[in-house]
This record gives C-alpha cells, sequence and structure tokens, in this order.
C-alpha cells in the first residue's frame, strides 16, 4: 500500500514539474525586486495606480482584462481607488447589457471589457500563466526564493526590445531578447514620457514597465495579501501544535520510556 502510495506522488510530481517547464520562457528574463514579493511583501499602492495608468493610456488599446471588475479597483490591498473616482473610470469604457443586449456605459459592478480587436491575449492572468524563473535543471528551486516570475516575466517583454525588425509573410515582427523565440509580432508598446505621472515619478520605459507588471499580478492575484496574512497564521498554529504534541507525547511516555522489560 505504501508503495503505491509513494508512486503516485513520484507520478504526480512528474507531471507538475513537466508542467511548470512548458510554460517557462528561455528568453533573458530580468529579476526585479516587486514590493509584493517574498512572505511578508505587500503591493505597493501608489506603484498599482501608476500601473493601472500606463495599462488605461497604453495597454488597454489593444489588451483586454476581461476577469478584473471594476470594482476590485478600490479594494483594500488594491489601487485603492475611491469609489467615486472608479465610477467616473468606469463611463470611458463600453460593455453590453446582458439583460438588453445593448451597449452602454460600464458600471462599476461590470468587468474591465475584453479587447478582441487586435488579436493580442487578455492580460487578466498573463502575470500567473507565465514562469520565468524555473531554477536550476527546472527543479522550481528559484521559485521558493523569486517566485514564479510571471511580472519580471512581463517587465523582460516590455524592455527587452534591442530595436531591430524585420518583414515575415507580409508583417513586421521586432526582436525581442525576453521572448522565447527572439522575435515578436507586438511593437515597442513604451518609450519615455509615453505617460504623464500625477505624483512626479519619471515616466522611464523600466518604471512604466516595473509598474505595469505589478499592477498585472495584482490583477490576476487581488488577494496575495490575504493568502500571505492567512499562511502565516496557519504555520504559526502548527508550529504550535506540533510543540504541544511533542511536550504531551514526551509526558504520557516519561515514565516507561527508558525503562527495561522483564
Amino acid at each position: 500500500m505504501f508503495r503505491k502510495f509513494t508512486l503516485a506522488v513520484v507520478a504526480a510530481l512528474t507531471v507538475n514539474v513537466g508542467a511548470a517547464v512548458a510554460v517557462v520562457v528561455t528568453g533573458s528574463i530580468t529579476d526585479v525586486e516587486f514590493a509584493h514579493e517574498g512572505p511578508f511583501g505587500k503591493f505597493d499602492q501608489s506603484q498599482l495606480q501608476r500601473g493601472l495608468q500606463v495599462y488605461t493610456q497604453v495597454c488597454a488599446a489593444c489588451h483586454g482584462l476581461k476577469y478584473v471588475p471594476l470594482r476590485s479597483l478600490s479594494d483594500e490591498g488594491g489601487p485603492g481607488i475611491p469609489e467615486d473616482q472608479v465610477r467616473a473610470y468606469a463611463t470611458q469604457f463600453t460593455v453590453t447589457d446582458k439583460d438588453t443586449g445593448e451597449d452602454r456605459e460600464a458600471l462599476p459592478t461590470d468587468n474591465f471589457p475584453a479587447n478582441t480587436g487586435a488579436g493580442a491575449p487578455d492580460l487578466s492572468m498573463m502575470a500567473k500563466a507565465r514562469a520565468g524563473f524555473s531554477g536550476p535543471y527546472g527543479t522550481g528551486i528559484s521559485q521558493l526564493f523569486k517566485g514564479m516570475g510571471g511580472p519580471e516575466y512581463i517587465y523582460s517583454i516590455l524592455t527587452g526590445y534591442t530595436g531591430e525588425e524585420k518583414e515575415e509573410f507580409g508583417a513586421y515582427v521586432y526582436q525581442n531578447s525576453a521572448f522565447p523565440i527572439g522575435w515578436i509580432a507586438m511593437a515597442p508598446p513604451l518609450s519615455d514620457d509615453l505617460v504623464t505621472y500625477a505624483d512626479g515619478t519619471p515616466a522611464t520605459v523600466s518604471n512604466m514597465a516595473e509598474d505595469v507588471a505589478s499592477f498585472l499580478m495584482w490583477a490576476a492575484e487581488p488577494k496575495l495579501m490575504a493568502r500571505k496574512e492567512a499562511g502565516f497564521v496557519s504555520v504559526i498554529f502548527l508550529i504550535i501544535l506540533s510543540t504541544l504534541l511533542y511536550l504531551t507525547n514526551k509526558r504520557i511516555w516519561a515514565g516507561i520510556k527508558g525503562k527495561k522489560t522483564a
């Protein structure tokens, strides 16, 4: 029975490792120290607000966030946009009413609209769908310390353009050091001073890429902070419980252990 259980566990781990390797990119990924990383990391609210601005003014032209509710922009641990500003922000989007089938202005209760016009992928889960780090030989050890590397992948793609381009099958592709095959169909979306940050942060390509990557990580995992808190409490509880069980065990068997039986 134990042998069968062990074989099942090994098989499951093998499948999981194979799946992780399948989504790991092979380009040059830059390791970025994001505020949310680590067991005690938290999202930087100002960075999330800047990332939302970059997404709205740049990325939303081609990419959607169809799984992200607009109302979540005011949630604790997120961008922290006041509810009245979220209502005003939502009006810039047009959605199709489920009841009437007619187009109308979006409400905070709606999700970000999908954007399929340019054929670009939806970004709702992009930060979790890409693994920038795999560890030595695909073991995933590095992920224990650096995370999956999804935001790093996004950052590296946005900053990895070399300036070279070529035409293939009637369309232009652009050289990118972070993209697995080296060439990507998306033209460089960012350039210095493309947006104007209200807090005065310099709008360099690097800053904008880091801000929007952090925002997309929050979009993919809005409850990340709550999960970390729950995990920390669970670990403390298990440590205390294990200690009590160990001491109880010693006390119960203290009068028997070590004595020779006849």
